[in-house]
This record gives C-alpha cells, sequence and structure tokens, in this order.
C-alpha cells in the first residue's frame, strides 16, 4: 500500500495528536549530581515542577536559586567525602532518598586524541567524575535506600558507550561502565526494592556537546547523523529519567534505555542522510 493512502498521518504527522504524560513526585526526595546545567538543570527542573524535593549537587551554583524546591550544594563528586555529605545533607534536610540521578561527567576538548597522546591529567580527572564519582554517590545513597526498601537509581551514561570513533580513547569505554555498574548494582539490589538502571542520551543539546561541535563535524553534521534529523534536547531526557524512576516502570531494571533519535540503529554501512537545506533565518 502507497504511503498516498494515509496522508494524514504520514505526511503531517505533526498535525495528529501526540500525547502528553504527568507524574506526580509530590513527596519524592531527589538528588541529582552535575544539576546546574544541561541535562541535569533539565532533570532538576522536571523534578521539581511535579512536586518532588530536589538536591542539585554540583561544583557550579544553580541558576534557580529561588525555586523553593531544589537545594543546591555545592559538591565534587571525585571526592568521595563530597558524596557522603551530599547524601547525608539530603536525609537531614528532606528525610529521605528516593531517586540518585548520576549525570555529573565532563569531557574535555583535550581529550578528543588518540590515546597515546592522552594527558594524564585529563584521564584522571574524567576518571574521578564520569565513574569515582558514580561509585561514590551510590555507596551512600544505596545504603540509605537499602534501609528504606526503597529507591531508584539512574546513571547517565551515553550513545558513546555502545558505539565509538577516533579520537575518543576515555569517555566512551567510562560511559560503557557505567551502564555495567546500573546492571550490576540493579541486580545486587534487585531484592531490596531497589531499581537501577542507565539511560544513553544521543547528542544533546547541552553546553558539553557544543565545546565540542567543531569536532564533531558542526552541529547540521551532527544532526544529519540521528535518523530523526536532529539534536536532542535535555528535557527529552529529563522525560525519560521521570518514567524510569516512577511506577510506570516498575519492572524495569539492569538495563540501558538509549534516547539517542535513532543513532545507535543505524548502520555505518548504510546510505547517509541528504543534508537539509540550511534554514535562511
Amino acid at each position: 500500500m502507497s504511503d498516498s493512502s494515509f496522508p494524514n498521518s504520514v505526511s503531517s504527522p505533526s498535525k495528529r495528536p501526540q500525547g502528553t504524560v504527568r507524574y506526580d513526585n509530590s513527596g519524592r526526595v531527589v538528588l541529582v549530581t552535575g544539576g546546574s546545567n544541561g541535562i541535569g538543570l533539565a532533570i532538576c527542573r522536571y523534578f521539581a515542577s511535579s512536586g518532588a524535593s530536589v538536591l542539585c549537587a554540583d561544583i557550579v551554583e544553580y541558576p534557580d536559586l529561588n525555586e523553593e524546591r531544589v537545594h543546591f550544594l555545592r559538591t565534587d563528586v571525585s571526592l568521595e567525602s563530597d558524596c557522603q555529605h551530599a547524601v547525608a545533607t539530603a536525609i537531614e534536610k528532606f528525610g529521605a532518598m528516593d531517586v540518585l540521578v548520576n549525570n555529573a561527567a565532563i569531557q574535555p576538548p583535550s581529550s578528543y586524541v588518540r590515546v597515546e597522546d592522552l594527558k594524564a591529567d585529563d584521564y584522571q580527572r574524567m576518571l574521578a567524575i564520569n565513574f569515582s564519582g558514580y561509585t561514590f554517590m551510590a555507596k551512600y545513597a544505596l545504603k540509605v535506600m537499602r534501609a528504606q526498601r526503597s529507591g531508584v537509581v539512574i546513571n547517565i551514561s551515553s550513545g558513546q558507550a555502545h558505539r565509538t570513533t577516533r579520537g575518543v580513547p576515555v569517555y566512551g569505554p567510562i560511559k560503557a561502565a557505567n551502564i555495567l555498574q546500573a546492571m550490576q548494582w540493579g541486580v545486587e539490589y534487585a531484592r531490596d526494592g531497589i531499581r537501577v538502571v542507565s539511560v544513553s542520551p544521543g547528542a544533546i543539546d547541552t553546553p558539553l556537546v557544543r565545546a565540542s561541535l567543531e569536532a564533531q563535524g558542526g552541529e547540521r553534521e551532527l544532526a544529519n547523523r540521528h535518523p530523526l534529523g536532529r539534536i536532542g534536547k535535555p528535557e527529552e531526557i529529563a522525560a525519560a529519567v521521570l518514567w524510569l524512576s516512577s511506577s510506570e516502570a516498575s519492572f524495569i531494571t539492569a538495563t540501558d534505555l538509549q534516547v539517542d533519535g535513532g543513532l545507535g540503529a543505524f548502520g555505518a554501512f548504510a546510505d547517509p542522510y541528504a543534508m537539509p537545506p540550511i534554514d535562511p533565518s
């Protein structure tokens, strides 16, 4: 049957109802690392707007300091003592720990090199923040959740955890480890009322991605590699996190959700999509 048989649903999908989802996180306590910008900021805002009490743990001050549902705590996740303090602060201020979102991560432009040219400082800092920070936060949050017999941990991983390219010898391997962390913790704590999952975004419009746009061929090139033809929005990752942390995802644990605009499904052997015309505006 030809596409012309379905003119409205095929040619004009945006004119059809898309559906909406609303969450009620009233009474829940959420800790988000790296919550002051990018994906983390969207996650904090989404949880706060749905009624949760949020602790934003970051080295950069939270931009919405007038948001009464979000408490900012300056935190260096590479330090175990800071992670322990963040969890203790959430308990002291809000009385519980329902959701931990491990999100804080760095990918310095100087790390886009062959492994033989990798700077030791870049490697150690990425390992400390992107891997050890997840571990330290989980160490203290999971202890609280186990005592509660309830909780959800979500590791923000990356599309680079599933596939790679030249010149990225550290970030992707660590992001792959973040997925296996979630799998292991999910299995370990499955009988304690705790779920652990990971989310692997594709290219998302964040300061981290924009800092490396030139190295990735520019925004139009990067967007066109995704079958949906664009890079994602932080809010789209936040929406996935809210769903995974809700009771609607209660049978999901120890696995990864790719939110990547189809990037992971598109084979390197496939014909590339035609580049869209430049928008004159």
